[in-house]
């Protein structure tokens, strides 16, 4: 670092670690108004590099099936691996959190996100790469959850909305510059270049992490639950790599025999949950209403929301014959479109409230999906782009509303536990929509008789899901009309 820069810093250094004082340790601590902006973009830089990292990668699955010899419909197991890594690690990641506080289990999750995304770029099989994304997937399932739950502890219930904005915002631009980006690395370099994009976007996190991120602690003399971590980890391992060999030809009887041992594994959870004393992942939270209901309509939206980055490039480049780039072009449209709303979401929930405008959403975004079905290749470009931004836009509103008033009756001495529970089912869900999507393309295929999915394969596809995402309007109605009013300032008139 330069002389001049360096002494820039200082100052900032200086006045930063006065703030992080007054925000640090203690768990019912609040900033003051808006100083939770700072605390958001940092985080924000973990989010837009997973984001980044993982649109580029949807573009570019094609291109890495054919140079690592594997059919383009397996490499899911790819991104499932990588799910199925959150899936396991998050509901540790508020203990850990606790106990050594969040600024340092978040530095050491980006350090193990850029050893696997460095393992990722040197992977010259399909086996290697899974393992590969598993061990990235360890790091992102500590740095996105921590994060939050340092946002969440800091900031008042009548900026959380506004928060959670900050917070995701910046982390959109990732899905906006990974599609055209994707499609330029794959066209002009090297698909291995994705990864090793990473490691310059982690680095500057880690930095600006150890300047500006307080180091939160909550009560950590809770023990760590090592039977609930075993059970519930061992029964989310079975239950994704269940539904994941379901979707393969040949494969039935071992992924019958993964489902009913996750199923099992889960009801042995259950149980050890009752007794626990400080179980990891706390059932007693699915009976604050407002949780629950976010709990249970989130993961029927996050299927869809799993299976649309997976299910759009493979049909743009295998159904239509576009290239990656024309497919990164187009495909970033819902990511514009969810950028779009963000500064409007605020503003719609003071005015209609979570229940009206959860509902409404619900309906818009399963419609836009919905409409995927009949995308052909003798569409104009343009409504194509329109009805993906329109999808995108109103996506974006329900994991907003939803992410936000999962927390609203929550006890601030509980967000440890309610942060580690949402986000184990918020990627366990979007794991469920890769796996749901692919299994729809094998069983076309192989019902067609054909070695790769098809236009109405694909459309069978997206009305499946459109479907699932459409049928959480259960769970939004069943929301009270004026839940979470004191975060959104809605009133029933």
């Amino acid at each position: 670092m330069s002389a001049d820069v360096g002494d820039g810093l200082a100052p900032a250094v200086e006045a930063v670690a006065s703030r992080n004082t007054e925000a640090t340790t203690a768990v019912s601590g609040v900033t003051r108004p808006g100083g939770y902006r700072v605390i958001a973009l940092v985080v924000a830089s973990a989010l837009f590099m997973q984001q980044l990292d993982g649109t580029v990668l949807t573009i570019a699955l094609p291109t890495m099936a054919r140079d690592l010899g594997a059919p383009a419909a397996s490499l899911s197991v790819a991104l499932t691996s990588y799910l199925l890594a959150l899936a396991l690690f998050i509901p540790a990641s508020g203990t850990l959190a606790d106990r050594f506080g969040s600024r340092t289990i978040f530095c050491a999750a980006i350090g193990v996100f850029l050893l696997g995304s460095i393992a990722c770029a040197q992977a010259g099989s399909l086996p290697v790469l899974v393992a590969a994304r598993f061990l990235q997937g360890i790091g992102g399932a500590m740095m996105v959850p921590v994060g939050r739950l340092v946002l969440l502890r800091s900031v008042a219930k009548e900026d959380m909305v506004q928060a959670l904005s900050w917070l995701v915002m910046p982390a959109l631009i990732g899905p906006i510059l990974g599609p055209p980006l994707g499609g330029f690395i794959v066209t002009w370099l090297d698909w291995r270049w994705i990864f090793y994009l990473n490691i310059p976007i982690g680095v500057a996190g880690a930095i600006g992490a150890l300047v500006l991120v307080p180091e939160v602690r909550g009560d950590a003399r809770a023990r760590f639950d090592v039977p609930g971590f075993l059970l519930s980890g061992l029964s989310l391992g079975c239950l994704l790599f269940g539904f994941e060999l379901a979707s393969r030809p040949g494969t039935g009887k071992v992924a019958l025999v993964l489902l009913a041992a996750g199923v099992i594994l889960g009801l042995g959870y259950v149980r050890h949950a009752r007794t626990a004393a400080d179980p990891i992942l706390d059932p007693t939270l699915m009976r604050v209403p407002t949780f629950k209901l976010s709990v249970l309509g989130g993961s029927l939206t996050r299927i869809t929301q799993g299976a649309q980055p997976f299910l759009l490039p493979l049909m743009f480049q295998l159904g239509f014959g576009l290239s990656a780039a024309k497919t990164g072009s187009l495909t970033m449209a819902g990511a514009v479109g969810a950028l779009a709303m963000k500064a409007l979401a605020p503003r719609v929930l003071r005015r209609w409230g979570f229940r009206r405008s959860l509902i409404v959403s619900g309906l818009a975004s399963s419609a836009g999906y919905a409409t995927c079905a009949l995308f052909r290749p003798e569409w104009p470009t343009a409504a194509i782009v329109a009805v993906l931004g329109i999808s995108g836009f109103f996506t974006s509103f329900q994991f907003t509303g939803f992410n936000a008033i999962a927390y609203a009756d929550v006890d601030k001495t509980r967000m440890s536990a309610a942060t580690s529970f949402y986000a184990t089912f918020q990627q366990l869900t979007l794991s469920l929509g890769i796996c749901t999507a692919a299994t729809v393309l094998e069983v076309g295929s192989m019902l067609n008789g054909t070695e790769q999915p098809t236009l109405a394969t694909f459309s069978i596809a997206f009305v499946v899901v459109a479907t699932i995402s459409a049928s959480a309007i259960v769970f939004n109605r069943r929301f009270a009309p004026d839940a979470g009013a004191e975060m959104s300032g809605h009133r029933e008139r």
